[in-house]
């Protein structure tokens, strides 16, 4: 029996003497020689124990050493379960408390902190940014060839936890079928090629940076550009390499606004994909502008790894993430039965991407997971009339207004158009006269001093007035998670009391 996953990603990198990974000063680093990186680290995790099913948890620093750690859990059979490097102490004790590690591995600097709060029955071991540690003190002098442990597709590879915006964060069972198949039809979709070179900014704990971008180039082939996160100069340096680059939409108003950034830079590139969260379409138009080419935006979570893509060839429009991916069934409901196309509803997703549901808790499982198989992923969308996906927000972010849905984002579509906003996050907040109402939170265009109370009246025409904003704040900055995605939740909390009593200030207007 085969191990699927290892034999499809990381085999093929034994007998590859390219360069599998081109690090920020140019060093590279041979597929061959990474594959034995991976089977030296797997034959150390053997030695501290690991078994098939144990789960290998990593709260470490992006390097090529932290990469073959996810193939060696891989070769064991072993449930790779990564975690932010920013987690605080106590959250990490959270996370060994429910996924149960056999083994943490962990900054050398974290070890002192962490060492208090890891069960007597996990292991515990470092592994630092520069790729020294006690794991690879271990893993030094072992042999370079490990035979993989054999696995099923319905075997798990990994527990992700999901961001935790809302309520403890929750453990996304994936599969070896479930990376596996993700990954050889973003390959094809793509058109990714052994020639292809992608520039890699992102982290390597969440699903954009190890399970796409990373399972993408090993599957087809590529060479990776493998930095230790987005700094704009570096990626230009970069860019002139690189055949393609995934990234959240940050990462793009940033070459925006970088010198140097033009079409000659971007020149080489033939796909710059988007992703984890909303791509603004003033930046998708911004960008063709100056660089001569469209971003492909496409939508995926935690749970399903990627569900939908603008074509690679074809029209990709700015504020959707174009169609299912092939073998993927979208379908948008209401209260579980499907609707119209151009009606918003609850977003389901169906197909051998879609996890196994959520780590110990099989109620919750049962909840958004029904028996045939559609995930109720919690965003709420529309078909346009060409069968593009919109994605009009979360299902916890609906905003309901004197018994009226508001979808935050046609609010802020209309926000951020107007002169001088640069982007916008509107909530609902406790009204004491409506239930909810509706919030903005701005941030200006450098340069530029807003005025709430015009921001606001430019609303007045095109939108109904149940929908209008009833205040408006204007920021430095809207609060994001390690992907970019605003923290519409740290703004719930932060302005929770605006409306506590009836509005009489002019200044707040109704």
């Amino acid at each position: 029996m085969a191990n699927p996953l290892f034999d499809a990603l990381f085999s093929p990198l034994k007998d590859r003497s390219t360069a599998f990974l081109v690090l920020p000063d140019g060093a590279e680093v041979s597929g061959a020689a990474f594959h034995s990186l991976i089977c030296r680290f797997a034959i150390a995790l053997r030695g501290l124990g690991v078994m098939p099913g144990d789960r290998v948890m990593a709260q470490v620093a992006k390097s090529p050493e932290a990469l073959a750690l996810y193939g060696a859990a891989t070769a064991l059979g072993a449930v790779f379960v990564p975690l932010n490097p920013a987690y605080t102490d106590l959250e990490v004790t959270y996370f060994l408390g429910d996924a149960a590690p056999r083994l943490l591995i962990c900054d050398g600097s974290r070890r002192a902190g962490l060492q208090g709060a890891v069960p007597p029955s996990v292991g515990m071991q470092t592994l630092n940014a520069d790729g020294t540690g006690s794991l690879t003190d271990m893993a030094k002098g072992q042999s370079d060839d490990f035979p993989p442990v054999a696995r099923d597709a319905d075997d798990l590879a990994a527990l992700l936890y999901t961001s935790g915006t809302t309520g403890r964060s929750k453990g996304a069972m994936l599969t070896q079928g479930n990376l596996l198949s993700n990954a050889e039809v973003l390959a094809r979709f793509w058109q990714f090629t052994a020639q292809d070179v992608l520039l890699h900014a992102l982290p390597i704990f969440h699903t954009h940076g190890l399970f796409v971008a990373t399972n993408v180039a090993l599957i087809s082939g590529a060479a990776m550009i493998f930095l230790p996160g987005f700094d704009a100069p570096a990626v230009l340096h970069h860019l002139p390499r690189a055949t393609t680059m995934m990234g959240v939409p940050t990462f793009y108003t940033r070459l925006l606004d970088a010198p140097g950034f033009d079409s000659a830079a971007a020149a080489h590139v033939r796909l710059f994909i988007s992703g984890s969260a909303p791509l603004l379409a003033e930046t998708h138009r911004a960008f063709e502008a100056r660089a001569g080419q469209r971003i492909l935006e496409r939508y995926g979570m935690t749970e399903t790894n990627m569900n939908t893509s603008n074509p690679y060839l074809g029209d990709r429009r700015a504020g959707t993430v174009g169609f299912a991916l092939p073998g993927v069934d979208i379908k948008i409901t209401d209260s579980g039965s499907e609707i119209a196309q151009g009606q918003v509803g609850m977003i389901e997703v169906r197909g051998p991407n879609v996890f196994n549901g959520y780590w110990n808790l099989p109620d919750k499982t049962r909840e958004d997971l029904r028996a045939d198989g559609f995930f109720i992923t919690g965003d709420l969308g529309m078909f346009d009339a060409d069968g593009y996906l919109h994605i009009v927000g979360r299902q916890k972010d609906l905003i309901i207004s004197g018994g009226f849905n508001i979808y935050p984002k046609e609010v802020e579509l209309l926000l951020d158009a107007v002169p001088g906003v640069l982007e916008s996050a509107v909530i609902g907040l406790p009204h004491p006269d409506f239930g909810e109402a509706v919030f903005a939170v701005l941030t200006a265009r450098p340069g530029v001093v807003l005025d709430t109370g015009l921001v606001l009246t430019a609303l007045h025409a095109p939108l109904a007035r149940y929908k209008h904003p009833k205040a408006a704040v204007v920021v430095a900055d809207l609060p994001r998670n390690a992907m970019g995605k605003v923290q519409k939740n740290v703004l719930r909390e932060a302005y929770g009391g605006w409306f506590a009593s009836p509005v009489t200030d002019p200044s707040r207007p109704e």
